[in-house]
């Protein structure tokens, strides 16, 4: 452990082995934090926070401080994070409100670049990338594999479907569903993510199954649920293509057609 003398370490944290923490870092009370894990200089990290394995928080980053909302009385809640996250620049990370479960959570392999927001009650998945200053507001669930384009924002309440790509300036205001590109202000689906796809090894039938479900879907003139019904007996066989439907039939907000 090599903890840098002028940093501010509260003697109730947990703090596993191989951990660095840089000059002038705070790590409150009750943080845990775990084995080689790399906090550089000026990060501030509070409240009930658990920061997993060999992960690296850089510069003044502000991770697991009170939720911007205006009912919240400094309860317990909480932020999960979980392993080999990078977490840049001046990214702020806020635990939940008591509004959900408690928790804010994180998974692993994420990449969080300078300036990005995570808010209250969000649920980021595993392997996401959030560009420079790409905000997620409370309560917002983004699932693996998701790209978000810097300086895009997404409203409450909304999903970001996997393997989706999300434009640069992008405004989300439904969900986005799996495996598709989105743009523009109160964005819309544009196509498919098909170099995505590509390049993480799908093969083709399936990404030919995705492709004729979308178009299903967004370009054939049908209503919602003829569409889903013709899609899942058309290309049902497919796991993607009934992960498709399913995060549409689940949606709450409405799917961004």
């Amino acid at each position: 452990m090599n903890i840098h003398p002028t940093a501010i370490v509260h003697s109730g944290a947990k703090l596993a082995e191989g951990i660095e923490v840089g000059a002038y870092s705070v790590i409150g009370e009750h943080v845990a934090i775990g084995k080689d894990t790399k906090i550089a200089s000026h990060v501030v990290i509070d409240g009930w926070t658990s920061v997993g394995e060999r992960n690296h928080i850089y510069p003044f980053s502000s991770v697991g401080m009170p939720p911007q909302d205006v009912g919240y009385k400094n309860e317990e809640t909480y932020l999960i994070i979980g392993n080999d996250n990078i977490i840049r620049e001046c990214a702020t990370i806020h635990r939940a409100s008591t509004k959900e479960d408690r928790k804010t959570t994180i998974g692993n392999n994420n990449f969080l670049m300078a300036y990005s927001h995570v808010a209250h009650d969000c649920l980021v998945h595993n392997r996401v990338v959030m560009a420079n200053a790409a905000t997620l507001a409370g309560h917002v669930e983004v699932e693996d594999n998701a790209i978000l384009g810097g300086l895009m924002a997404v409203h409450q309440f909304c999903r970001i479907g996997s393997h989706t790509m999300i434009s640069g300036g992008a405004m989300i205001a439904q969900d986005i569903p799996p495996y598709t590109i989105a743009q523009g202000d109160r964005a819309k689906t544009i196509g498919i993510n098909l170099v995505g796809l590509k390049r993480r090894g799908f093969p083709e039938a399936t990404i030919r199954g995705i492709k004729n479900a979308y178009r299903l879907m967004f370009r054939s003139g049908l209503h919602l649920e003829d569409a889903l019904e013709r899609i899942e007996l058309e290309y049902g066989t497919i796991p993607e293509v009934r992960h498709f439907t399913a995060f549409i039939r689940e949606s709450q907000r409405g799917i961004a057609r």
